[in-house]
């Protein structure tokens, strides 16, 4: 088979040790992304297999029907609101996907919570331009860490808080209060009072139709001026513009975040960027090592099984 693999923009996929997996393969690596439609075709139009680095490239029907050759995607982790479903099925182009890992995102959200708290951007670059000392940081202890979406991630992070002190409260579907209850931490009374009340508030939905623009500024207008909102899960949950917007009034009073409506940013052309009391990172939550061994090895197991004529993990196997 032709495999594809594209937005390797570390360039590390051929350096990690599965890849060996795929000898006996021609395989093509890019290191960038592109989004036009016939820049895309020309790229991807040689493959028989495409493995897909999670949501770095849209498959949509205009694109499938202009790749006669492809009959597989392999995406490592197993979301696919990127690839359009019910095209792929009508082009024969079969979808397999693999698990998620929690461990990685829930400990860069931890990293941007504190980085946050104590301002280390912000002293680390004082101090190289020859300063000392410039901020006041807070501790985490006694202070309420909000759960938005109890699901593996997000027990994760509650869990961090508890080991904290943090007195964690959570707030979603029937299922997360459930499963957050039913771990020993306390259901926010109502929507309000739950960003009314956090100190430090996380984000941990997954993104599709109805939680796209889920927190909007109404909420966010609720949260305390010394409060924290974290982002490591998608910039969509946020209605568009609202939390540059809310940053700017003064409430939240900080925001840390590692996602975007459009990736890769280059030329720090993103509102958030240019705000002092915004700790933005490149989308790093799951892009770690050893996670990203697990990620390739299951999606070029994937590779392998259909290639023997026996796949795996089948999205839509009509």
């Amino acid at each position: 088979m032709h495999i594809i693999i594209p937005d390797d923009y570390q360039n590390v996929v051929p350096t990690l040790a599965c890849f060996s997996k795929l000898s006996g393969h021609t395989v093509t690596v890019f290191n960038d992304t592109v989004k036009e439609l016939d820049a895309l075709v020309e790229r991807l139009y040689p493959a028989d297999a495409l493995v897909l680095i999670r949501e770095r490239t849209r498959i949509t029907a205009p694109l499938l029907e202009r790749l006669p050759n492809l009959k597989l995607i392999s995406q490592t982790g197993k979301g696919i609101a990127h690839i359009d479903a019910a095209a792929c099925t009508r082009h024969g182009v079969l979808i397999c996907t693999g698990g998620g890992d929690p461990v990685a995102p829930a400990e860069l959200t931890w990293a941007l919570i504190l980085a946050a708290m104590r301002h280390l951007p912000q002293e680390v670059a004082h101090l190289r331009a020859r300063g000392w000392q410039h901020t006041v940081g807070r501790v985490l202890r006694g202070r309420t860490l909000g759960i938005f979406g109890y699901g593996k991630i997000g027990a994760l992070v509650a869990g961090y808080g508890q080991a904290f002190g943090m007195n964690v409260i959570v707030w979603g579907r029937e299922g997360t209060l459930a499963r957050g209850r039913a771990a020993g931490y306390a259901a926010a009374p109502d929507r309000q009072t739950f960003f009314a009340q956090a100190d430090v508030l996380s984000l941990h939905l997954q993104l599709n139709s109805e939680t796209r623009g889920h927190v909007t500024a109404t909420d966010l207008a609720l949260m305390k001026p010394d409060a924290l909102l974290v982002n490591t899960s998608r910039a969509e949950l946020i209605a568009p513009g609202a939390l540059a917007a809310a940053l700017q009034a003064g409430r939240p009073g900080f925001a840390a975040v590692d996602v975007y409506e459009e990736e890769p940013i280059l030329a720090a052309n993103h509102p958030l960027l240019v705000l002092d009391n915004a700790i933005c990172t490149p989308h790093l939550g799951y892009v770690e090592l050893d996670t990203y061994e697990r990620y390739f090895s299951s999606a070029f197991d994937q590779l392998l099984a259909f290639a023997h004529g026996h796949p795996i993990n089948v999205v839509n196997p009509q």
